[in-house]
């Protein structure tokens, strides 16, 4: 490609922004009746003069930048008393974002940004501003296009962008921290012998909230509560994650660097990693973010390997499916793009009547007990709040079916579900040992049974919830050829399980070599 200019309507957005301090000027005559002091008018004077240097700037550097894309980097050119020559290679491009401001879409163009493998910050991203919105498109195309077929063999897979802070707030830690900031400092001052409700701030706050109109103070402490949660959210993952960088340091061995105060550095080795986890807790999705966890083994206990299995914390999802790749050297996330397996209807039902059963009842028979000894007020409020949550456990009813899903994506099984938190699991079809068939009474008189594909971690497996009975042998076999083999059907097709294999309770997996 030769070199490009950007597009020349990007001279009349830098020069839209005369339109404030000329309409200030307007104004300031129309109130004035065109009679302004010296002051007024040097204050005029020094606004549209800042405004025109800016949009002098603007323009000069839309006149002094070039671009083009070689065959393996994105070279830009610009300045005109000092001349720079930016070059980023293909295999360093993280992502490529398009923004336009209300001005930029009034005039059809796109700013496009360019991130890379060291992009921490904004003076490190490489901008276009502006290209026309079809240019920027097909650029940005090309570019993930090219980058794809390169990134895979680039040792860093993700470094951190402050950009993400915006998804710390997102998570568990806007309310959970807190609670355990307040629980942490109960406990510090019980153990000094001080008695944190009789501290006199505290009865003093306890009075004044009691004496206040509760429509107004409840409000207030949400939100100074919503608001000292944000701050803590950001704090811990500032901590958690400060300075992170996941790399391959080796070809054999992969390596998460990250922490502030207490700074971690954990390495998996390529052939203990069995795959990736998506996961996407209900307010990061509604976001638009997303986290992901290496699936490995040797990585300690149940809890250490919670910890130690996270490889990127709450960032874009669009940046976990391309860390997802990273973490298991392919050019292509194999849950980009994915059409998953639906699951029965059936599962939708037991999803219903199990919340029900979970929220709704336990309120009206909790409620209605109390209001039976103490008042009939709570009798009231028990069918009511009852009722209430009925519309809430539809909802997460249908989520959580809608979310269901498994399928096959080249060497990967791909198993979904969840809806507090959408656990999107990649694992490597070679390394599942085995199978586990599980039911109960009421699975089998749905005909639907959770199937289990074993690996070797603490995790145990990852679970398959709520698939036709029917189905569940073939894709196993279909999934991991051989372990079934000898269970199913002569002609091997697999389409019906024999009942002594599905009805084997949780604790019945089939192994690799037939044995249960």
């Amino acid at each position: 490609m030769d070199w490009q200019k950007l597009d020349p309507r990007m001279i009349a957005v830098h020069t839209s922004w005369l339109a404030p301090p000329a309409a200030s000027f307007l104004a300031a005559l129309w109130i004035s009746d065109g009679h302004l002091n010296l002051r007024g008018w040097l204050t005029l004077a020094g606004i549209t003069l800042g405004f025109l240097a800016f949009t002098a700037a603007g323009i000069a550097s839309w006149a002094k930048t070039r671009y083009r894309l070689t065959a393996d980097a994105v070279e830009v050119r610009t300045g005109m008393f000092t001349k720079k020559l930016r070059t980023v290679r293909l295999n360093r491009i993280r992502n490529v974002d398009l923004t336009a401001s209300p001005v930029h879409r009034l005039f059809g163009v796109t700013t496009l940004r360019i991130g890379t493998a060291g992009s921490t910050d904004l003076g490190s991203e490489v901008k276009l501003d502006a290209l026309a919105a079809p240019v920027a498109r097909a650029l940005r195309a090309e570019l993930l296009a090219r980058a794809t077929h390169t990134a895979a063999q680039d040792p860093v897979v993700s470094t951190m962008s402050w950009r993400w802070l915006r998804y710390a707030p997102l998570t568990f830690w806007i309310f959970g921290g807190m609670v355990l900031v307040l629980g942490v400092g109960y406990r510090a001052l019980e153990a000094i012998g001080i008695e944190p409700w009789r501290l006199p701030v505290v009865q003093r706050l306890a009075v004044e909230f009691g004496s206040s109109a509760l429509w107004w103070t409840i409000p207030l402490a949400f939100l100074a509560s919503t608001l000292l949660g944000v701050l803590g959210a950001l704090a811990i993952y500032v901590e958690g994650w400060w300075r992170y960088q996941l790399e391959w340091v080796s070809d054999s061995l992969l390596r998460v660097r990250r922490g502030l105060l207490t700074t971690r550095s954990v390495s998996i080795e390529r052939r203990r990693l069995f795959g990736a986890v998506l996961r996407e807790p209900l307010l990061l999705r509604f976001g638009g973010g997303a986290k992901v966890k290496a699936v490995a083994a040797g990585l300690g206990t149940e809890q250490q390997d919670s910890e130690r299995s996270a490889v990127l914390p709450p960032a874009p999802r669009a940046e976990a499916l391309r860390v997802v790749a990273g973490v298991l050297r392919e050019p292509v996330s194999p849950l980009e793009d994915l059409a998953l397996t639906a699951h029965p209807k059936v599962a939708h039902r037991r999803r219903i009547i199990r919340g029900l059963l979970l929220v709704t009842l336990p309120l009206l028979v909790v409620q209605g007990i109390l209001g039976y000894l103490l008042t009939d007020v709570l009798l009231h409020l028990a069918w009511s709040t009852a009722l209430a949550s009925v519309p809430f456990v539809l909802w997460f009813a249908r989520d959580a079916y809608r979310n269901l899903g498994h399928g096959l994506s080249g060497r990967y099984l791909v198993a979904r579900s969840g809806t507090l938190s959408r656990d999107t699991a990649a694992l490597r079809r070679a390394d599942v040992l085995s199978w586990t068939f599980a039911d109960t009474p009421f699975s089998r008189r749905a005909g639907v049974v959770t199937l289990t594909a074993a690996v070797a971690t603490v995790v145990g497996g990852y679970h398959v919830h709520d698939m036709a009975e029917a189905d569940s042998a073939g894709f196993a076999e279909r999934a991991v050829p051989g372990i079934l083999t000898e269970f199913l059907d002569r002609d091997g097709s697999g389409e019906q399980l024999p009942a002594e294999l599905v009805h084997c309770g949780a604790g019945g997996p089939v192994g690799a070599d037939g044995a249960r």
